[in-house]
């Protein structure tokens, strides 16, 4: 394995983040914010409590996940698009560097940067209400799994999209309405007979459900299924990005 490109790729992109500090880190901690500080106030005055957690307490593992599927998917999406945009694309694929450690430098970068925001994002929150954490190991391997499973999803978006609208396409259009319809400010068990098992088709689901009991210990649906559909996620993906490489899809034309 080629360490040192891994490195190069790698820090050349965890560089851009620096240099794009204020989109990268502070215009998405400053979003969640206002998503706390609303629906933390405007809901939170009328639903004290969901299953013993206090409302503003419960809907922060949703509001981390809602930020680290849309950064991760963003991070990753851009950061190889740009090169296909700048025609240097052709530069990295004739180096001696396997697709394999491509995709590690890439999709480390993203998920590096997603899980960074993540940490920050909890820690501002704990300034706003107490919170606790019941599975801090399990709370960091679902952080970790989300992050690596949608930056490997943005790292396709990038390769797929041929415009920088179809770059946004995806996490405005699917992910951030899914991810709102899945939990991330209430309990699906709060929901309707018939819409709880329409909301179970919705993936986020899972992700939500299986973060959130890795704080308060409450979950929609099993832990080991939530963990079963993040792993089916990943290998996912990671399917289709093997298929890109094999194929060369947008890649030699």
């Amino acid at each position: 394995m080629n360490i040192h490109a891994i490195r190069a790729i790698y820090r050349f992109e965890m560089a851009r983040t620096r240099r794009t500090l204020m989109q990268s880190i502070v215009a998405p901690v400053i979003s969640t914010s206002l998503y706390f500080i609303v629906f933390g106030s405007a809901i939170g005055s009328r639903i004290k409590e969901v299953n013993g957690v206090s409302y503003g307490a419960f809907i922060v593992p949703g509001l981390i996940m809602l930020s680290l599927l849309s950064q991760s998917i963003s991070n990753a999406s851009f950061g190889i698009y740009f090169p296909r945009f700048t025609g240097t694309i052709y530069e990295l694929l004739s180096a001696p560097v396997s697709y394999f450690e491509i995709v590690i430098s890439y999709v480390g970068a993203a998920a590096t940067k997603s899980v960074l925001l993540g940490l920050i994002i909890l820690a501002t929150a704990g300034l706003f209400v107490p919170l606790q954490i019941l599975h801090p190991f399990w709370m960091v391997l679902f952080l970790l799994l989300t992050a690596i499973t949608f930056s490997l999803l943005g790292f396709i978006i990038g390769i797929w999209a041929d415009n920088f609208e179809k770059l946004q396409i995806v996490p405005l259009l699917v992910i951030t309405p899914l991810t709102f319809l899945g939990g991330s400010f209430y309990s699906v068990d709060m929901l309707p007979p018939a819409w709880k098992i329409i909301t179970l088709f919705n993936p986020i689901v899972y992700l939500i459900s299986g973060f959130r009991w890795s704080f308060y210990g409450l979950a929609d649906v099993a832990v080991g299924v939530s963990l079963g559909m993040t792993a089916a996620f990943l290998a996912l993906f990671l399917g289709i990005t093997a298929w890109i490489f094999k194929t060369g899809y947008r890649l030699k034309n």
